[in-house]
């Protein structure tokens, strides 16, 4: 559970430590409005991504599903700055399919906490192979990371890509490279 309260102590601390003044009228509020934030930002710490997945459709479809550019934003845990851009999803059913939306979710709750994008990028990945137990699953990352764009080597427009592959995508090329090619739009 996100502590409000200490993350409102601990900006009006960095407001402090800045030399600025929290009193002035455009930061007096800010304290709340940022522990609001993470309340949000960080909302995936207390959730099962696994839970999202519980519920499938028996259609007998064994062929590859893909859900592709799903928007995520997360939360460099290095220097607490936004990294974002868009996952691709893939997996091959044994069982049942399930819902696009909930595709969605499991990316949505992993990358609603402090994270790396590798470690983002594989937890997606598991969670998927632990919940339906499909023949495969396949994941793709690309993204933006403000900690490289607003500081340090201050690089905008530069992209991390990331891919985990389980399963038929990490055994069989020919999978693994039809996955690519769809989530490229070739």
């Amino acid at each position: 559970m996100i502590d409000q309260a200490k993350i409102e102590k601990a900006v009006l601390s960095i407001i402090n430590a800045i030399g600025e003044d929290p009193k002035r009228e455009g930061l007096v509020g800010t304290p709340r409005r940022i522990a609001e934030m993470y309340s949000e930002l960080f909302a995936g710490l207390d959730l099962d991504p696994r839970e999202e997945l519980t519920v499938g459709f028996e259609e007998g479809h064994r062929e590859m599903v893909i859900l592709r550019d799903i928007p995520f934003y997360s939360m460099c845990e290095h220097h607490l700055l936004p990294f974002y851009g868009v996952v691709h999803v893939g997996y091959i059913p044994s069982g049942p399919v399930v819902g696009a939306s909930k595709l969605a979710r499991v990316v949505e709750i992993l990358s609603r906490r402090p994270q790396i994008q590798e470690r983002l990028t594989t937890q997606i990945a598991e969670t998927i192979l632990e919940a339906i137990k499909p023949e495969g699953v396949a994941v793709v990352i690309q993204a933006e990371h403000m900690c490289m764009t607003i500081r340090g080597v201050k690089k905008p427009g530069s992209n991390v890509i990331t891919s985990a592959m389980r399963g038929l995508f990490r055994s069989r090329a020919a999978t693994r490279a039809e996955f690519l090619s769809l989530v490229q739009g070739k």
